[in-house]
């Protein structure tokens, strides 16, 4: 599933191009791992956002080309950085909220805003105060996975990116059994994981 969200968000409709950068923010999840491998898959160079300084070695071990803690990091800065001063291509977000106005001084004239989720519980205002030349997308999974041939593409795309080895599922960690429910509710709470967290029965 993750690498349906992504194909959809980035590539169904020609966002990501190969040598695009794009930042990916909650790179951690299951979701942000797999725009990573879809980035790098389409020759594309992805740039991780974290809130945390533990993810950063999992992350460019996942392929991130660059990885930005947040909340230490300024991401305008390195969006700059690691683009030579032309600013992102794309962002892929799953946060939304008042980080979309921020996101939007990283993007490069004419780019891109992906929203995939709404992490933050904010509200999400496009940022009017300087009214940038640039494009905000919101999307859904489930409008793609009603109409079959959408679905079928994306099922050949990923079919294919299992089958050569890119796309692998991402799990953190497995918890045996209805009795690790609470111990895996926990470790979902700490915020550690990177990737899916699995309950077997």
């Amino acid at each position: 599933m993750p690498y349906l969200v992504g194909y959809a968000g980035l590539l169904e409709k020609g966002l990501l191009r190969p040598g695009d950068t794009v930042l990916v923010t909650a790179a951690a999840s299951s979701v942000g791992l797999a725009a990573i491998a879809l980035a790098n898959r389409i020759g594309a160079v992805p740039v991780a956002a974290v809130r945390s300084a533990d993810k950063v070695a999992a992350l460019r071990a996942a392929g991130a080309a660059h990885v930005v803690v947040t909340g230490e990091q300024d991401v305008v800065e390195v969006a700059l950085d690691v683009t030579g001063g032309r600013g992102l291509d794309v962002v892929y977000d799953a946060v939304a909220g008042p980080g979309v106005a921020e996101m939007a001084r990283a993007v490069r004239p004419d780019g891109t805003i992906v929203i995939h989720g709404r992490l933050s519980g904010e509200p999400t205002v496009y940022p009017t105060a300087t009214l940038p030349d640039l494009v905000v997308r919101s999307f859904t999974l489930f409008a793609m996975t009603r109409d079959e041939e959408r679905l079928r593409r994306a099922a050949a795309f990923v079919s294919a990116g299992l089958a050569g080895g890119d796309f692998t599922p991402q799990v953190d960690r497995v918890f045996a059994g209805l009795d690790a429910v609470v111990d895996a509710h926990r470790h979902l709470d700490s915020g550690r994981q990177v990737g899916k967290v699995v309950l077997t029965t």
